[in-house]
């Protein structure tokens, strides 16, 4: 079995409704993510899956949708929602709190049913700071 990692790099906002820390409030990260996938190598091609494939998928499901967003809760008060949305074209809700870790898992589910049939979803690293990151793992699940 051959591991494969993508990185990516993404600029999002979010809030995290009633925490009890600076967090509650509105700000943003450089997000830097690597997914990784595991698997065979394909007799025809030599590869466990094309980089681009990864790429390709991994941006369609997640990154181009965050890249510049606004993250809530769809708990968060609809009247701020509305007024949000009437200024900014990127706010998206989520029905989670958006935390690093939840949405770990929102990616998980995201990237998964989108694979080859021969490639499992291994794991996927989260980093809000240059020294602060969540990660997913397929075994730890």
């Amino acid at each position: 079995m051959i591991l494969l990692t993508k990185h990516f790099d993404f600029e999002m906002a979010h809030a995290l409704m009633d925490y009890p820390g600076k967090c509650r409030n509105i700000h943003g990260h450089s997000y830097k993510m690597e997914v990784t996938v595991v698997g065979e190598t394909q007799p025809d091609t030599g590869m466990v899956m094309d980089f681009k494939a990864l790429k390709d998928l991994v941006n369609e499901a997640i990154v181009n949708k965050l890249d510049h967003a606004l993250v809530l809760s769809d708990a968060t008060d609809a009247a701020l929602v509305t007024a949000l949305r009437a200024h900014y074209e990127k706010v998206i809700l989520f029905p989670f709190q958006p935390s690093a870790e939840n949405m770990l898992e929102h990616f998980a589910a995201q990237l998964k049913p989108h694979l080859p049939a021969h490639v499992r979803l291994y794991s996927i690293r989260l980093h809000e700071t240059e020294t602060s990151y969540a990660e997913w793992r397929e075994d730890q699940q």
